[in-house]
């Protein structure tokens, strides 16, 4: 009995928790059609609330500003944006530090969550995974004397919090197993472990 009863655990309870987060996901993007007039709205306009309208329209424009502002034009007129931001006060702290954070993590030439390292982490000869984000420069490089690099070392079962080090070089282990992989080893607290042959084969 209690062995069914878990087999059938495993296949609901990662099937609902999927489930719960799109559908959390969805809800919270089909706010953004409250952004628009009374009068346009799909409730008013149809005389009911289409699910998953907004989360369309959400994604619709997002592309279409990616598209617009890949262009010269487009990007000359985010500089003009962003020049406007950067004068208001408050604003432009908040909006500087968000972008700054956003490039590192999303643009194309951001080094964050790149590479996944192998650190001894909280005391020499206890081992974790963690990534990269970057390398120390400027006032930090110099007080630190030898090639460092900035690694984040997430908690688990949560990866979103966790703890930002910066350790020499020498002293982190470059892994070549990707960061998805990674991540599921550490959310799954190394009970879900990247295939040995898909990244060495070890000799006997």
């Amino acid at each position: 009995m209690k062995k069914y009863l878990i087999t059938g655990l495993l296949v609901w309870v990662p099937l609902a928790i999927t489930v719960w987060v799109l559908k959390s996901i969805i809800n919270t993007l089909d706010q953004s059609l409250l952004l628009l007039p009374q009068a346009w709205q799909p409730s008013t306009l149809i005389g009911f609330k289409l699910w998953g309208l907004g989360t369309v329209l959400t994604v619709l424009v997002v592309m279409v500003t990616g598209v617009v502002t890949s262009n010269l034009l487009g990007q000359r007129l985010v500089r003009i944006w962003e020049s406007i931001l950067n004068r208001i006060p408050v604003v432009r702290q908040i909006y500087s530090s968000v972008k700054q954070v956003s490039d590192t993590l999303l643009g194309p030439g951001g080094q964050a969550f790149r590479k996944a390292l192998l650190v001894q982490y909280p005391h020499a000869g206890s081992w974790t995974i963690a990534f990269q984000t970057g390398t120390p420069n400027g006032e930090l490089a110099h007080h630190l004397h030898e090639d460092s690099v900035s690694v984040y070392v997430p908690t688990t079962p949560n990866p979103t919090s966790g703890f930002f080090l910066m350790m020499a070089r020498k002293d982190v282990v470059e892994l070549e197993m990707s960061v998805d992989d990674a991540l599921k080893f550490i959310i799954s607290m190394g009970s879900v472990a990247p295939e040995v042959s898909k990244y060495h084969k070890f000799e006997e």
